[in-house]
């Protein structure tokens, strides 16, 4: 079997494992356990809207945010993934600029 970085990597997936890398993967049962336990609060879908949004502040596609979360539905993201100000002022830029006026 060939090895990347170090990690033996074969095609066939290894139940709960990354099949790059070989490390262990952590459900979304014992996720659930060790939040309830230590995270003070702190949920699963809170994590996962927290990704999007930081994915969809830095100009990530719709889509590939799509296929980071889970998602299905462009509605699903676009709930979850809101621009801030930053992302607006980049925008209204790129309107603005002497190239687009042409």
């Amino acid at each position: 079997m060939p090895a990347r970085n170090g990690v033996i990597w074969s095609a066939t997936a290894i139940p709960g494992r990354e099949p790059e890398t070989g490390r262990a993967r952590l459900g979304y049962d014992r996720a659930r356990i060790l939040l309830a336990h230590y995270g003070n609060g702190l949920r699963l879908h809170q994590l996962r809207h927290s990704a999007a949004t930081h994915l969809g502040n830095a100009n990530v596609s719709a889509n590939v945010i799509m296929a980071k979360t889970g998602h299905k539905s462009l509605r699903s993201v676009q709930r979850y993934v809101r621009p801030g100000l930053a992302a607006v002022h980049t925008a209204a830029e790129t309107l603005s600029s002497p190239r687009r006026r042409g």
